[in-house]
C-alpha cells in the first residue's frame, strides 16, 4: 500500500510541475478535466452524478472554465443566477424525485470544487505565476507531510478528536512552520528568476503559512462530509490516494487563498 501511495505521489508530482511549467489552455483544460471529476465524486456521495441536476452542475462548470479563457460573460453573477434558475427548474418540475439537500449539493460543488481549484490556473496567469502556482502544492502537500511527521513524533493534543482523532495540535503547528519553510526555501532558489528582494521571500513564506493553516480546513471539511455519509474515500481515480477529492482536498481551498494573498501583497 504504501508502495503505491508513493509511487502515485511521485506521478502526480510530475504531472503537476509539467502542466503548471505549459500553462495556458493546457493546464486550463487539465484543472476543468479535474473539477468535472471531483464534482462528479460529491455527486457521486448523494447518488446524483447522473442524474439530470447533476449534468447541469457539469454544464455550469464547463461554461465557467470557458469564461475563464474567453470571458464572454460580462458579470459572472449571470453565470450564478441562470445555474440556480436552471436547478430550481429540474427541480420542481421533476418533483419530487430531487430533495433540497441534492440541488443545494450541486449548487455547493460549482463553488466547492470547480471555483475553487479555477485558482490554480488564475495563479498561473499572474506575474511570475510560473513560479507562484507551485506554492499551492508545497502549501498543501508540504503541509500533510510536515504535520504527519511533527505528529507522530511529538504530537499529544487532540485537534478534532471527533472528526480527525489522528491530527494534533502539534502537528498543525509542524505543518504550518514546515510549509512556510519550504516556501522560503523555494522562493530563496528562485530568487534571481522571480526578482525577489528578501522582503519579497519571506513574505511568500507568511503567504504559504496563512494558506497551510487555512488547507487544515479543507481537510476536515472534505473528511467531515464523508463522516456525514460513512464513506471511506470519494473515488479510486488514483491508486493508494483515492479520488480527486481525497488527494486534493486541501488543494481546494488553498487556491484561492495564495490567489489572492499573492496578488496583493506582492504588488
Amino acid at each position: 500500500m504504501f508502495k503505491t501511495r508513493l509511487l502515485s505521489g511521485i506521478v502526480l508530482v510530475i504531472l503537476a510541475i509539467g502542466f503548471i511549467i505549459l500553462g495556458g489552455d493546457i493546464l486550463l483544460a487539465v484543472i476543468g478535466l479535474i473539477s468535472l471529476i471531483g464534482m462528479y465524486e460529491l455527486y457521486r456521495v448523494l447518488k446524483i452524478e447522473k442524474s439530470v441536476i447533476g449534468i447541469i452542475g457539469y454544464l455550469a462548470a464547463i461554461v465557467y472554465f470557458l469564461n475563464i479563457r474567453f470571458a464572454f460573460i460580462p458579470d459572472i453573477l449571470m453565470l450564478v443566477f441562470a445555474f440556480l434558475i436552471l436547478l430550481l427548474f429540474a427541480y420542481v418540475f421533476s418533483y419530487p424525485k430531487y430533495d433540497a439537500k441534492q440541488v443545494m449539493t450541486v449548487f455547493f460543488g460549482l463553488f466547492y470544487v470547480a471555483g475553487m481549484l479555477s485558482y490554480v490556473y488564475q495563479i498561473r496567469m499572474l506575474e511570475n505565476g510560473k513560479y507562484l502556482a507551485f506554492l499551492v502544492f508545497i502549501c498543501s502537500w508540504g503541509c500533510d507531510t510536515c504535520a504527519y511527521c511533527v505528529g507522530k513524533l511529538i504530537g499529544k493534543h487532540k485537534m478534532s478528536p471527533i472528526l480527525s482523532p489522528k491530527k494534533s495540535v502539534e502537528g498543525a503547528f509542524g505543518g504550518v512552520i514546515g510549509a512556510a519553510l519550504l516556501a522560503a526555501l523555494y522562493a530563496f532558489i528562485f530568487r534571481n528568476a522571480m526578482s525577489l528582494s528578501t522582503v519579497e521571500i519571506w513574505i511568500i513564506a507568511g503567504i504559504t503559512a496563512v494558506a497551510a493553516l487555512i488547507s487544515m480546513v479543507g481537510d476536515l471539511a472534505a473528511s467531515a462530509i464523508k463522516r456525514n455519509y460513512d464513506i471511506k474515500d470519494y473515488g479510486t481515480l488514483i491508486p493508494g490516494h483515492g479520488g480527486i477529492l481525497d488527494r486534493f482536498d486541501s488543494m481546494i481551498i488553498t487556491a484561492p487563498i495564495i490567489f489572492y494573498l499573492a496578488l496583493y501583497a506582492m504588488q
